[in-house]
């Protein structure tokens, strides 16, 4: 993104944000976030879900206190999309400090994607890591609610 801030409102979109009892594994939470894309962006599901998973098998994407920030690049996208999914019941995900997780945060980049796709990860991460907000959305089970708590957080002011 050029000229300017980056802000989460311009990565994720009221639609981007669900609420749900449970997955089962970490493929089917990777199916239930393709399905998401698929229904904001059209973007084919079992390519998204893949490319989740191939991220993930090079590392756990947890990265404690019950977040997890799964990210992938994917062919077809414009700019950096964001999904968010809040699990009634966490899931275990083999995250750094091996608590399960409730909040996902997913990152999708272009294929071409450079510095935008790093930028997007270090805001979302940082939002993720305010125990306020993590509070907030843990309190939350309206998914608009949830956009507002997730988009009035800080923004990325690097150039």
């Amino acid at each position: 993104m050029t000229g300017g801030a980056l802000r989460l409102d311009r990565i994720l979109r009221p639609d981007g944000v669900r609420v749900q009892s449970a997955a089962p594994s970490k493929r089917r939470l990777f199916a239930d976030l393709a399905e998401m894309a698929q229904s904001c962006w059209g973007l084919d599901p079992a390519r998204v879900a893949e490319a989740l998973a191939e991220r993930e098998a090079l590392g756990p994407t947890g990265v404690g206190h019950g977040v997890a920030l799964p990210h992938a690049r994917i062919d077809g996208l414009d700019r950096v999309r964001g999904l968010f999914l809040r699990l009634d019941r966490p899931l275990d995900f083999d995250a750094v400090d091996r608590l399960p997780v409730d909040l996902v945060f997913c990152l999708l980049a272009p294929a071409s994607a450079g510095v935008e796709h790093l930028r997007a990860l270090a805001l979302v991460s940082r939002t993720m890591r305010n125990p306020a907000i993590c509070q907030k959305l843990r309190a939350n089970s309206d998914p608009a609610t949830l956009h507002t708590i997730l988009t009035e957080g800080p923004t990325d002011l690097a150039a």
